[in-house]
């Protein structure tokens, strides 16, 4: 299966591995796995990304968003988020959460990429936001985000079925530089590795940022 993303060799390679993994899963077990609806007549999954509803049909993984406005997913060169969910479909489990909110660090390989995890998500959120904290909060009411009480500003975003990360940001002034925090539902343990929930936030923040002018 050829595509035609040649600028992006980084990028293009593994999705269009996933592509082909996608191509040969069995979806009505990977529906069960995960959560994610299947109608098998149409041969369509129906994901809810970021509060955006999706049809992904099976196996071409051709993506046609259900409603207007920001829909990463249905952007073919929306790389993280397709693979973000490609690599759900394949890999996931859906399992409940406890309410309990955990770090990156506190994951079971959390230490092991924990210096890349904070400056690629924590410090790009801390200084993406932290001057601007109504921004963020515009965003976030957008993305159907639920206020929460911690820090200076806080929101809790749906991500992708039941899995939920809350970004907690601490405003920035002349004298003290902006910070932030990150949690996951502790669900994420048992339904993405390390790299996905880089992804995840990846997509959240993108989103903000175009949600948020």
């Amino acid at each position: 299966m050829s595509l035609p993303y040649e600028d992006n060799q980084k990028d293009r390679v593994p999705y269009e591995h996933y592509l082909n993994e996608f191509a040969g899963i069995d979806p009505v077990e990977a529906s069960e796995r995960t959560g994610i609806p299947y109608d098998a007549e149409r041969q369509v999954f129906t994901v809810e990304l970021l509060n955006q509803r999706y049809e992904i049909h099976f196996p071409d993984f051709a993506v046609a968003s259900l409603e207007e406005g920001y829909a990463p997913l249905a952007d073919r060169e929306s790389f993280g988020a397709r693979i973000f969910v490609l690599r759900y479909l394949i890999r996931g489990h859906k399992t409940m959460a406890t309410g309990r909110y955990i770090t990156y660090g506190e994951m079971p390989w959390g230490e092991v990429y924990i210096r890349q995890f904070t400056g690629r998500c924590i410090t790009r959120l801390a200084y993406g936001f932290g001057f601007k904290l109504d921004k963020f909060e515009l965003a976030c009411e957008k993305l159907a985000g639920e206020k929460l009480t911690l820090g200076d500003v806080s929101y809790e975003l749906n991500i992708l079925g039941n899995l939920s990360i809350r970004f907690i940001l601490w405003e920035g002034d002349d004298e003290f530089p902006p910070s932030a925090q990150i949690l996951f539902s502790d669900n994420f343990v048992a339904a993405c590795e390390a790299e996905d929930l880089c992804v995840a936030c990846d997509i959240s923040i993108n989103a903000m940022k175009a949600l948020g002018r």
